[in-house]
């Protein structure tokens, strides 16, 4: 049973805020897109999920507070960036 939580703090409430959360779970292996539901993701390799109840209640809080206090365009928009680094895609000037 985990007993630490893998969803790492947002620390601010902001896009810089955002888009530091997200850099930080793509670190952790933990990226997703904000516009899929975290309980519905499955990892490939051996169709668990990719997280547990408390880590969806945890990302769907922090998604929440986000979307409330700069969009769900930011937040959108903060996740891109990561991304398409994470995808090793250059991105546009």
């Amino acid at each position: 049973m985990q007993t630490q939580s893998r969803i790492p703090k947002l620390n601010e409430v902001s896009f810089d805020g955002a888009l530091i959360w997200f850099s930080e779970m793509k670190c952790k292996d933990l990226l997703f897109h904000p516009e899929d539901d975290p309980a519905d993701i499955f990892l490939i390799s051996d169709g668990s999920r990719m997280f547990d109840q408390i880590e969806v209640n945890e990302i769907n809080r922090i998604l929440e507070n986000l979307e409330s206090t700069i969009g769900h365009d930011s937040v959108i928009e903060a996740a891109y960036p990561i991304f398409m680094n994470a995808f090793y895609q250059q991105l546009d000037s």
